[in-house]
């Protein structure tokens, strides 16, 4: 037998003695729809940190920059389309095998395969949000708003980014127009989770009560370095709960671990996949 169809049998004998799963899925589950990871194996940025809460809201230069190269990102982000894993745990909700599916992701690729028991704990990509009077537009409309203010712009063309912008070359971003919200003039931020932001609190109640309800807890290309992630690790410990984990590299509860893949998400859930 080798060493791919070893890890994979093992992680069907996981699913298999657990009933109902606690599946918590990072960036690695999008890698194969096109969207890059954020870190190596050693669990370290490949690329400079995401956008900060902080420096977003207070600096206008900042946004400038992040919308013009949000602007650019969103036409290959926008269009990403489900992979394999997305189905496979499509599939396995339907077969009544999850208790809840939490993503650190905000591309709502999940949904878009059909599961429904889903946590989207950073937010949403495809919908922005008025920081000012709290009203939401989907992205579709937003992104007609950036190209229709900054025409000269719709030239460039770049690498998509994991956050669904984009590594543009410039460093001047004064000409770059951001609009304000259409109802009240506000500032208008992607509606996910910067780092600096805190989760919102239904978010986490929601998902510690189905990890307390659900047999395991089985986490999908994260490397947990982001504590929003990595206390769902922490709970299973403390609960008593099976922990396993398919990941490329190191994750921050290897020591956990009931079960440990290092392996692409996609060869690993091959089982599950029609």
């Amino acid at each position: 037998m080798s060493k791919v169809a070893g890890a994979t049998q093992s992680l069907e004998a996981f699913v298999e003695a657990h009933a109902r799963l606690f599946v918590l899925t990072g960036a690695g589950v999008s890698t194969d729809s096109g969207i890059p990871d954020y870190r190596d194996r050693a669990g370290q940025w490949k690329r400079p940190p995401p956008m900060t809460y902080a420096l977003f809201m207070g600096d206008s230069a900042a946004r400038a920059r992040y919308w013009a190269r949000s602007m650019v990102g969103w036409r290959a982000f926008g269009v990403a389309v489900p992979n394999g894993v997305h189905r496979a745990l499509a599939a396995m909700e339907r077969d009544g095998r999850i208790e809840l599916l939490v993503t650190q992701n905000v591309d709502r690729l999940h949904q878009t395969a059909g599961s429904r028991a889903v946590v989207d704990l950073h937010g949403r990509l495809d919908q922005v949000r008025c920081m000012a009077c709290e009203a939401r537009l989907h992205r579709r409309h937003w992104q007609d708003s950036l190209e229709a203010s900054n025409p000269a712009w719709l030239c460039r063309e770049a690498e998509i980014a994991p956050d669904g912008d984009a590594d543009l070359d410039e460093t001047d971003f004064s000409s770059f127009v951001v609009p304000p919200c259409p109802r009240c003039g506000g500032v208008v931020k992607p509606d996910v989770v910067f780092f600096g932001e805190n989760v919102p609190p239904e978010r986490g109640r929601q998902a510690m009560a189905a990890l307390t309800s659900a047999d395991s807890v089985l986490v999908l290309g994260s490397s947990l370095m982001v504590y929003s992630g990595y206390r769902f690790a922490l709970a299973a410990v403390r609960e008593g709960k099976p922990l396993a984990a398919v990941n490329l590299g190191h994750t921050r509860a290897d020591g956990m671990l009931s079960l440990k893949l290092d392996m692409p998400v996609g060869q690993a859930l091959e089982p599950w996949m029609s």
